[in-house]
C-alpha cells in the first residue's frame, strides 16, 4: 500500500496550551524527511488505550515506553533488524524533540514539522539511515550534517564513542542544545554551529557521515573527511531522490549503492541566523 505523497495534515499549524503554534506552517514536499514508499507494515497503528490524540508531552511521558516499544516493533516489521539501532531508538524519547502540538504523533511513522522550514526525520529513515553506517561494524566517530532538533544526535550517542553534528540553522542549533542538555547527552555529542556541507575538516577523518539533507551531488569534500573504510550515507537529488551508501575503498576511490526512493528537505550552503 502506499503512502499519499502529498498528504500534509500540519500545513496550517498546529494548537498547543499555549495557542496556535506555526511550526507546521509551510510544510511542502520539499521539506519532509521520509520514505516515499512504505511496505504495508509500515503503517501508522493507533494510539494504545489510553493515550488520546492531542495530549501534551508532560502527559505522553506516561505512555511514551509502550508507545515507544510499538515504533520499534513496526520497525522490525519493515526489515530494520540491527539491535543496537532498535535498541538506542527505543531508549531515546522522540516526543520531547518535537512541538508540543504534535506530541502525540511523534512515535507514528511520518516526518513531523520543527520549524524553519525543517524537519524531524520518519523514525524508519532515522532507523534505515544508521544501520547501513553500522552494518557488521559500530562505528566509533561519526558525523551528522543536519543536526535539526538533535534526534538523530541523540540515538547515536546510545551506542557511538564520539558523536559530532553540525547545523546551519541558528534556531534549530539552538534546540538541539536545549534538547541534547535535557537528556545528558552533550558529553557524547558535539555539537557545533556551520555549513555542514563543508563538514569538520579539524575533526576528521570519521567512521561514518550521516547527512540528512539531499543535494544534487554529495559534497566531495565530505567523501574526502571519511577515513578508508568509513561510510557515508545521503539522501542525492532534486525532484527525485534516493538514499545514497558510499563507502570509501582506498585513498582516492569510494564505492557507491542506491538505496531506496526518499524525499528530504535540500542541501544548503552557508548558515541562518
Amino acid at each position: 500500500m502506499r503512502k499519499p505523497v502529498n498528504r500534509f495534515p500540519f500545513a496550517t499549524g498546529t494548537t498547543n496550551r499555549f495557542g496556535r503554534s506555526s511550526l507546521g506552517g509551510g510544510l511542502s514536499t520539499l521539506n519532509s524527511n521520509t520514505r516515499i514508499s512504505i511496505p504495508a507494515a509500515g503503517k501508522s497503528e493507533p494510539l494504545p488505550s489510553g493515550t488520546r490524540a492531542g495530549q501534551g508531552q508532560s502527559n505522553l511521558g506516561l505512555n511514551s515506553e509502550r508507545l515507544r516499544a510499538a515504533m520499534v516493533q513496526r520497525l522490525r516489521n519493515q526489515g530494520v533488524q540491527d539491535e543496537k539501532v532498535l535498541g538506542a531508538m527505543m531508549a531515546v524519547p522522540r516526543h520531547i524533540f518535537v512541538d508540543e502540538g504534535l506530541a502525540s504523533r511523534a512515535y507514528e511513522d511520518a516526518a513531523l514539522p520543527i520549524g524553519h522550514g525543517q524537519t524531524i526525520s520518519q523514525p524508519w529513515v532515522v532507523a534505515r539511515m544508521i544501520a547501513a553506517i553500522c552494518e557488521n561494524r559500530v562505528p566509533a566517530k561519526v558525523l551528522e550534517v543536519g543536526a535539526g532538533c538533535g534526534y538523530q544526535a541523540a540515538v547515536l550517542a546510545q551506542f557511538v564513542k564520539e558523536v559530532h553534528a553540525v547545523e546551519r540553522i541558528r534556531g534549530l542549533y539552538e534546540m538541539a542544545r536545549m534538547h541534547l542538555r535535557s537528556l545528558r547527552l552533550t558529553g557524547r555529542v558535539r555539537l557545533a554551529f556551520g555549513d555542514g556541507m563543508l563538514g569538520l575538516p579539524g575533526v576528521a577523518p570519521f567512521d561514518a557521515i550521516i547527512v540528512a539533507a539531499a543535494g544534487f551531488k554529495i559534497p566531495q569534500s565530505l567523501l574526502e573527511q571519511l577515513t578508508v573504510g568509513g561510510r557515508l550515507i545521503a539522501p542525492e537529488g532534486t525532484a527525485a531522490q534516493r538514499l545514497v551508501l558510499i563507502e570509501r575503498t582506498g585513498i582516492a576511490s569510494w564505492r557507491r549503492q542506491e538505496l531506496e526512493s526518499v524525499r528530504f528537505v535540500p542541501l544548503r550552503a552557508g548558515t541562518q541566523s
